[in-house]
Parts: C-alpha cells; sequence; structure tokens
C-alpha cells in the first residue's frame, strides 16, 4: 500500500475515558461524593467526543542560514534550520480534541465543571497524539523525531502559525481546526507540530527558562540557545 501522498486525517474511533486517570489527575479520591459527579461529566462527554489529528508529509525547497522552504512556504527559524539540516522531509501535524467536545466544554455553567473540561479535553488530545504517531509509523517509518511548535520559543514566534495553516491547507473542513485572528487555535486543546527525522533528542523545553511551565518535558539547558544560534 503506498502512503499518502496528501493531507492525511487521522480518527480515534474506539476512544473511551479512562476515568481512573482522570480522577487522579484530578485529586478526586474514588469514595468521594465527587467521583460520581465526574462519571457523570464524562459520560456526557463521551456520546460526542471526537479527536483527530492530520498529517502532512512536506520537503524541504530551499535553506538558509535562518530559515527554511517547506512545499514553497517560508519559515524563519535558526533553531528551526538546525534541526532540519540533516533531513529534506518533515511531517506538518495537527491534533485536536474535536469540535465537539470544545463545543460541550463551552456550554457548561459550574466553575468546577469547567475545570475538569480541561483535563477530560486534554485525555482525549493525547489520544489524538498517539493515534498521529502511530499512523505515520505505519506509512513512513521515519525513526526517531523531534518536533516543533510555532510560538514555542522566542526563535519561533506565534505568527509562524499563519505559515504553518497555510502549509497544512484547510484545517478547519479537515479537522475542524481553525487559527484565529489571536492566532490561538481553536479547538483550544489543538496542537500544532512540524515534526522531524532526527538522532538528536532535541526538546523545546531544553531552550525555555520558563520555570513555571505546567507543560514541561524536560529540563532547561542554559547555553543551549547560544549553540543553536551561534
Amino acid at each position: 500500500m503506498n502512503p499518502p501522498s496528501t493531507l492525511h486525517i487521522v480518527d480515534v474511533p474506539d476512544f473511551t475515558f479512562d476515568l481512573s486517570a482522570l480522577a487522579q489527575s484530578l485529586h478526586i479520591k474514588a469514595e468521594s461524593g465527587q467521583m460520581e459527579e465526574l462519571a457523570e461529566l464524562v459520560s456526557s462527554a463521551s456520546k460526542l467526543v471526537r479527536p483527530r489529528a492530520l498529517h502532512k508529509l512536506v520537503f524541504v525547497d530551499d535553506r538558509g542560514d535562518d530559515y527554511i522552504i517547506l512545499d514553497t512556504v517560508r519559515f524563519t527559524s535558526r533553531i528551526l534550520r538546525v534541526n532540519v539540516k540533516d533531513t529534506d522531509r518533515a511531517f506538518a501535524t495537527l491534533t485536536t480534541c474535536g469540535a465537539e467536545l470544545e463545543q460541550w466544554a463551552d456550554q457548561l455553567d459550574d466553575p468546577l465543571y469547567r475545570f475538569w473540561s480541561e483535563t477530560i479535553r486534554l485525555q482525549a488530545l493525547g489520544a489524538a497524539s498517539n493515534a498521529l504517531l502511530q499512523d505515520i509509523e505505519r506509512w513512513y517509518q521515519p525513526g526517531h523525531m523531534a518536533a516543533m511548535n510555532p510560538g514555542s520559543l522566542t526563535d519561533w514566534p506565534i505568527y509562524e502559525q499563519r505559515p504553518f495553516f497555510q502549509l497544512v491547507g484547510d484545517a478547519e473542513d479537515a479537522i475542524g481546526v481553525r487559527l484565529q485572528p489571536s492566532l490561538l487555535m481553536w479547538p483550544t486543546k489543538s496542537v500544532s507540530s512540524l515534526m522531524f527525522p532526527t538522532s538528536s533528542n532535541f526538546v523545546s523545553c531544553q531552550l525555555c527558562p520558563r520555570q513555571s511551565c505546567p507543560n514541561r518535558r524536560a529540563p532547561y539547558e542554559a547555553g543551549k540557545m547560544e549553540q543553536y544560534l551561534a
């Protein structure tokens, strides 16, 4: 079977929430009254949850000191340029908890339930991310990969979301994700990433000094940014 030559959509049709994991993340004890409330909320979310993702194989057309061009679309970032120096291909990807779940959360009136819905949507987003990686592996067997996200570093700022969405095409039609004028995505629990084969263990967090970030995946390494910008 040949790999997809255009935008490829990934669904997670058999996804079910892990209630125990949600309760643990929210510090809700199994014997508490809140556990029943959480179960009811999850049951409501389960009726319409639809995590989705997309990936698009793209190729490096050109490189400069601080930019690369992927499928005629230019991205300005010296760190990104360094990260793809040994490859000619990458994967433009989007993952989302799903528009249906975002709309459901928007209609919740109880502040506590809205808080819980954050974790519920994150679990759906995680399922979409896992399905995305499996689908890329299935089609391309790229080996070890790393990723960068527009807006995660000052060297690749948030306004690079515009060319990123140009690169992937009509993401709203494909999986319900749209780029807002603020350059934030809707649904809010969505992630845009450029993934690339590499032998390094690059993680953007290594270059970010923000210590209080709840999503940190690797410790900050002082001096590593200077190595990239040298």
